[in-house]
């Protein structure tokens, strides 16, 4: 950040108050580790709702990333984790809240999911958000849920996986993929919750009205993997096509976030971890993400971040100034 003001301060003073010159290292580290994280996070969000001025109709993706470089020897939850709330279709960050330590995204989905308006929206979360209290809400706030089911859900597990052994589906779909050497068949059936699962579970879950069953087939180097995924949702008219979507879309949180976070920003190799710089960092780097996204240019992210780093009025078409 330093080197980059020193070759730009005539530049910079165009557009920047510089009454002092440029900051210090030191003067930089400061202000990021005593900077409240909530208000970068508040701008983050206004970013992403200026870009996106409505949820409705969207897909809302909630997933949780460890900061490696935070506390690179830590295990699970130990050190800085952050949920993010991601629109897949346009790539933006709408919300996030850091997870405390020894914590997980139950407490912090939460809080994420009351800031938003998600009216019209459906929220896609793994397993860890299959609760109950989260599923409310998400109802409750004019939203409609897709959430992962797993064994530790007990008897909702059961139940679901038993429904699709016994009753016939009311919509199925399959669809193959081959990509750099993977190829994958989905198999995707739909089945109606009223049917199959006992009333003490439809009224714990509210709104809860379609069971999905995913199979899938992935075969890499000749070696064939068999994976089947269960989901409940409170979309009325799920069809088996759209979930397998919507199932699949889930990890376009990782694939198109998380990934380009590390790749293109090396995330995981900062060593940042005094007060808030961590996750002050984090926030700055999606939304330069967000700005870096706007552009058409046929180059990939890492180039088009080195463009604006050289050409300034590349730099100032990305900030819209």
């Amino acid at each position: 950040m330093v080197e980059f003001g020193e070759q730009r301060k005539e530049w910079l003073s165009t557009v920047l108050e510089l009454p002092n010159g440029i900051p210090s290292h030191d003067t930089f580290n400061r202000v990021l580790q005593m900077l409240d994280p909530q208000k970068l996070t508040s701008v983050l969000a206004d970013d992403g709702h200026r870009l996106l001025d409505t949820l409705e109709g969207k897909l809302l993706h909630l997933d949780g990333k460890k900061i490696r470089g935070h506390s690179p020897r830590s295990k699970g939850n130990d050190g800085l984790y952050v949920l993010t709330a991601w629109v897949g279709h346009d790539q933006l960050c709408v919300g996030q809240a850091a997870i405390e330590e020894k914590s997980n995204e139950i407490t912090a989905i939460p809080r994420v999911l009351e800031k938003l308006d998600i009216t019209g929206a459906t929220v896609t979360i793994d397993a860890m958000g299959c609760q109950t209290d989260i599923a409310e809400q998400i109802v409750a706030g004019g939203g409609n849920y897709l959430l992962a089911v797993k064994k530790n859900q007990g008897g909702l597990f059961e139940e679901v996986s038993e429904g699709f052994k016994y009753f016939p589906e009311d919509d199925l779909s399959k669809t193959c993929e081959y990509n750099h050497g993977r190829h994958e068949v989905r198999h995707c059936r739909i089945l109606d919750a009223t049917a199959s699962l006992g009333s003490m579970l439809l009224d714990k879950w509210r709104g809860l009205k379609q069971l999905v069953e995913i199979k899938s087939e992935r075969t890499i180097n000749g070696l064939t993997s068999y994976h089947t995924r269960y989901y409940i949702s409170s979309c009325a008219e799920l069809t088996a096509e759209l979930a397998n979507d919507y199932a699949r879309g889930h990890w376009s949180i990782e694939n198109q976030l998380h990934w380009r976070l590390d790749v293109t920003f090396k995330e995981d190799a900062s060593r940042a971890r005094r007060g808030y710089s961590a996750i002050n960092l984090n926030t700055l780097r999606k939304i330069a993400l967000h700005r870096i996204k706007l552009d058409n240019a046929k180059l990939s992210m890492k180039k088009r971040r080195f463009r604006a780093s050289m050409n300034e009025n590349y730099l100032l078409n990305l900030l819209a100034i």
